[in-house]
């Protein structure tokens, strides 16, 4: 019996492109705490460093989707290299910064042309739309990418801090910057796997934003509140085991949160779910926002780890579903931007569940973080409810399903 996983990967191409987009995807988790690890060691400011690393991280979720609106219109290959050499040349504009000392205003020119960074995890989801469309491997490759993301957030942020203060300040935002340049340049050889550009999308000219379609929107939405709780369940763990005495134990819960999403994900890619998509969603978001209660009343790291372990269990399920709607929700030929649209309001939830819950901590305790964590689950319900309304007229199409083909 032939694994849906092992199926994904007979079609020529795919294990390269899965390869490229492992390494290519790496730097956008490595740049934020990499930035903030530069700039705390060698400017000795905290609100200096979350300064240049918050204008990179809006910068990168308001280009990200007009750089993905580019590539539907011409293509990978000729849009990737340029957005990425501005990146890059972000990046070092920062290392280099740093060594001579320049003015501030330097560090938020180089956050600002870094924030060009392209969304790489909406290249590969497009080339396996365009190699699986209408076919049960999508949602299989699907669940792989968002298995891919979790680890890139998981590997990136330690893999920079540990450059950063093994070798020299700049290490982590320079191999941020050397990762980035293989991995795309790996990514565009393939041109195999590159979806094709439309001539017709070309000759309509000047097209509105996929943000403003209403189903879109209400996913971006829930999105965003999502990583919400992804970035206070961040930043409250961490607080909350330094509180108990334990901050070690702080990588133990995080570790328990990825774990639970990423066996989720890799369960649901392989099952069969009889059940339409915009329902899938609303159970998915009802799920994420009833496992923000049990938060409130942890008292020890074990029940914290168990609480956020069952709180990953429904994000990464949740965001395929979510993935699985966008592409079909928006023409075909803009797919790309669509899906960066979506992983950009990710970006900036976690990012602004990181602050708001900071500050929480900072100003009441460990505990408060969690009440944003629940105020964000309160989000998360109206919009999937609002999102699946708003897309269960148009997703009449079957549902999800999966047929496993005997090998034997």
């Amino acid at each position: 019996m032939a694994t849906p996983y092992r199926e994904l990967f007979d079609t020529p191409g795919t294990r390269a492109l899965a390869l490229a987009g492992l390494i290519a995807r790496v730097p956008l988790p490595m740049t934020g705490i990499g930035i903030i690890t530069l700039l705390s060691a060698v400017k000795g400011s905290y609100a200096l460093a979350g300064a240049v690393s918050a204008v990179f991280v809006f910068t990168y979720a308001v280009v990200s989707p007009q750089v993905s609106r580019l590539v539907d219109r011409h293509g990978q290959g000729r849009v990737l290299p340029l957005a990425t050499a501005i990146s890059i040349a972000g990046l070092l504009l920062l290392a280099v910064s740093t060594f001579v000392q320049a003015p501030d205003w330097m560090l938020f020119a180089g956050a600002l042309l870094a924030g060009c960074m392209p969304s790489v995890s909406a290249m590969i989801r497009a080339r396996w739309t365009a190699l699986h469309r209408g076919r049960p491997q999508l949602q299989t490759a699907f669940a792989l990418e968002t298995v891919f993301d979790e680890l890139s957030f998981i590997a990136g942020p330690p893999i920079a801090v540990a450059l950063s203060i093994g070798l020299l300040p700049q290490a982590g935002v320079l191999a941020a910057a050397v990762l980035l340049a293989v991995g795309v340049a790996a990514l565009v050889v393939q041109r195999g796997t590159e979806p094709a550009v439309e001539t017709n999308a070309l000759a309509r000219g000047r097209q509105r934003s996929m943000i403003t379609l209403p189903g879109v929107r209400w996913l971006v939405l829930l999105m965003l509140a999502m990583g919400l709780i992804v970035g206070t369940i961040d930043i409250t763990s961490v607080a909350f085991t330094a509180s108990l005495g334990q901050p070690a134990a702080a990588s133990l819960v995080l570790s328990a949160y990825a774990l639970g999403s990423c066996a989720a994900g890799l369960l649901f890619g392989a099952r069969v779910f009889p059940f339409p998509l915009h329902r899938l969603l609303l159970w998915g978001g009802v799920a994420t926002a009833l496992t923000t209660l049990p938060l409130l009343y942890v008292a020890a790291v074990v029940p914290l780890a168990l609480a956020v372990l069952v709180a990953g269990l429904f994000f990464a399920p949740t965001m395929i579903v979510a993935m699985s709607l966008v592409e079909r929700q928006v023409p075909a030929h803009r797919v790309t931007e669509g899906m960066t649209w979506l992983l950009a309001g990710l970006n900036v939830g976690v990012a602004a569940g990181a602050a708001s819950s900071g500050q929480a901590v900072d100003r009441m305790g460990p505990s408060a973080g969690f009440v944003v964590a629940l105020c964000a689950g309160g989000l998360v319900l109206i919009s999937a409810l609002m999102a699946s309304l708003a897309v269960g007229r148009l997703d009449r199409v079957e549902p999800i399903a999966r047929t496993v083909t005997d090998a034997g």
